[in-house]
């Protein structure tokens, strides 16, 4: 058995509404939201008494989607952690772009803020990294070689 593809990357947040609009601000498009609970969810991610909310995303070659989780129960008692871009784990999602100046402008408008500046990398990518919302990074990336 092989892999076939990446489906989708969960991001569990707090403020759903506020993350949907600055995904859809990339310029993903919504697929679907619906209330997730019950017995079958709990025993796949291992949690009781399970309820949240789920939109699914997708990017606009249909080739991966991003499911932003809402738990209304349990809630995270920790609260959201402002991670710098070397923390251990999984850190960013990377998105291919065009227009790369194009996209940061109303990004940073919907809450985004430039981690760092956006560089030319060998005249084959103009790369930067992206906070938005919940300290989400989001990396973009327009080949330009």
């Amino acid at each position: 058995m092989k892999v076939q593809r990446i489906d989708h990357v969960g991001v569990i947040v707090n403020d759903l509404p506020f993350v949907k609009a600055f995904f859809l601000e990339l310029g993903l498009r919504e697929l679907g939201e619906t209330e997730v609970k019950g017995k079958w969810v709990e025993q796949i991610i291992d949690l009781n008494d399970v309820k949240e909310t789920v939109v699914m995303l997708e990017v606009p070659d249909g080739e991966a989607m991003i499911e932003l989780v809402k738990f209304h129960f349990p809630t995270d008692d920790k609260g959201i952690q402002q991670n710098l871009p070397n923390t251990l784990g999984l850190r960013h999602i990377a998105f291919a772009v065009k227009d790369i100046e194009g996209i940061v402008a109303p990004l940073k408008k919907s809450g985004g803020e430039l981690i760092g500046q956006v560089q030319n990398y060998e005249d084959i990518y103009k790369l930067c990294y992206i906070r938005g919302p919940e300290g989400i990074i989001l990396e973009l990336a327009e080949k330009i070689g």
